[in-house]
């Protein structure tokens, strides 16, 4: 018997096709759906939210929805296409052969084929993002972002991309050339090492590079700020105010920073659509998370699973099926091909671990459920529910999703569902949408 026929490398690309048709199928099976669903319920408000609501913005939601939708089923496909050209249709190879040609083969050529790869797929996305930026959030009045701005970002984001990467590509590059069989375990103690250093550097180094922060200048917020972060055991470094209103009107709020250098941002578009009682109420939900170690616990998990991800990795980079069965011609006679690997891996596990997005979705809207108890234990449930209303309107999301779409990509619960777990009185529901 012929036995060239269940090679591992013919098996490799057989399960790696088998797996982007069966996603692709879901995907388009969840998209319908969640179009079906949200132009189903257009023409009528959810009862829940008859009173605050108006149809108006109900429609506006709606489509604002749907066209998002749509325009993912194009970014989905044109992403299936760009997998397969740099996969099985041998882009990544050609492009590794290629860079071999002009550069000696070792460390600089590695480098060289990740920036390009890198640089090419910018490129191909820019008209994608560009048409939502421009066309998208423009129609639908969220985008403040000018086309100088825009360039100005593209500049500044290629120019710490480049200075903080490269050098830690360098050094990943390098640690897997140079640790022998388990250098994998190097590389996650690198890798984790630096993200904990740009948590504490982003907030006062990186950031400001694209937004003005400012200290909070309101005295009745900044005091009823501390006096919540008092009561619940929280400190940090500063209360500040973005600029988030030059690029975009929607609003939020977050914690940034790691351990001492932990910060407290509002957009300045927040607390233009938010009551003092409110921004209260959705800070107190921010630090709900930290009271029951979300944070912490979404590090842990992402560290756990980033080592089990490397340690996959340093078994599949010494397997030539790894590299054929997906298109590419590994390098031979000691020439390493740890880029290749790295690059290879990044592409291609997310096929995989999206069907793992209904296991992590429901944990983090389980951790949201836990932020909003908290959160109503500290400050005026009805001051919540207030201030999420405001939210899902300002913000145009749908007050209608597809459940099964919320099960599979909603990380946060839908209005309805999370209005109704708060437990609140009728009546005070009733003061929230009335």
């Amino acid at each position: 018997m012929d036995t060239s026929y269940f090679s591992p490398s013919l098996a490799t690309t057989w399960v790696f096709a088998s797996t982007l048709i069966t996603g692709l199928l879901l995907k388009l099976y969840l998209a319908s759906r969640q179009i079906r669903h949200v132009a189903n319920h257009r023409s009528r408000v959810p009862t829940a939210f008859a009173g605050r609501i108006s149809l108006h913005d109900h429609q506006k939601a709606a489509d604002y929805t749907l066209a998002k939708s749509r325009l993912e089923l194009i970014d989905l496909g044109f992403g299936l296409a760009v997998l397969l050209g740099w996969t099985l249709l041998g882009g990544l190879s050609a492009l590794n052969q290629v860079l071999i040609g002009l550069i000696s083969a070792g460390m600089w050529q590695q480098i060289a084929l990740v920036t390009c790869f890198v640089a090419i797929n910018a490129a191909m996305d820019m008209p994608m993002t560009l048409y939502k930026t421009f066309v998208l959030e423009e129609r639908f009045g969220f985008n403040k972002m000018t086309w100088r701005l825009w360039l100005t970002d593209s500049i500044r984001g290629a120019g710490v991309g480049a200075l903080v990467g490269l050098p830690v590509l360098a050094l990943v590059l390098w640690v897997m050339q140079a640790s022998g069989a388990l250098w994998w375990i190097w590389a996650w103690c690198v890798w984790a090492g630096l993200s904990l250093a740009l948590m504490v550097i982003y907030p006062s180094v990186i950031a400001p590079l694209f937004n003005k922060f400012e200290p909070l200048q309101d005295e009745s917020i900044k005091a009823r700020v501390k006096q919540l972060m008092d009561r619940c055991g929280f400190s940090a470094k500063g209360l500040f105010v973005m600029d988030g209103s030059k690029r975009s009107s929607h609003a939020n709020a977050y914690f940034t920073g790691f351990g001492a250098a932990k910060r407290v941002v509002f957009f300045d578009t927040l607390l233009s659509k938010l009551s003092a009682a409110e921004l209260d109420a959705v800070l107190a939900h921010e630090l709900g998370h930290f009271k029951h170690k979300h944070i912490a616990n979404r590090l842990v998990m992402m560290f756990a699973t980033s080592l089990v991800g490397l340690a996959v990795l340093g078994w599949l980079s010494t397997q030539v099926w790894f590299y054929t069965g997906l298109g590419v011609q590994p390098n031979f006679y000691g020439t390493p091909n740890d880029a290749l690997a790295l690059l290879l891996f990044m592409m291609c596990a997310p096929a995989f671990t999206f069907f793992l997005s209904p296991i992590f979705a429901r944990l983090s809207r389980a951790q949201e459920f836990e932020a909003d108890a908290y959160a109503i234990a500290q400050t005026n449930g009805a001051d919540l529910a207030s201030a999420l209303v405001k939210l899902y309107q300002d913000n145009a999301s749908t007050l209608t999703p597809d459940p099964m779409f919320v099960k599979f990509y909603y990380s946060h619960p839908p209005a309805t569902e999370r209005l109704s777990c708060m437990g609140l009185p009728d009546h005070v529901l009733n003061g929230v949408h009335g």
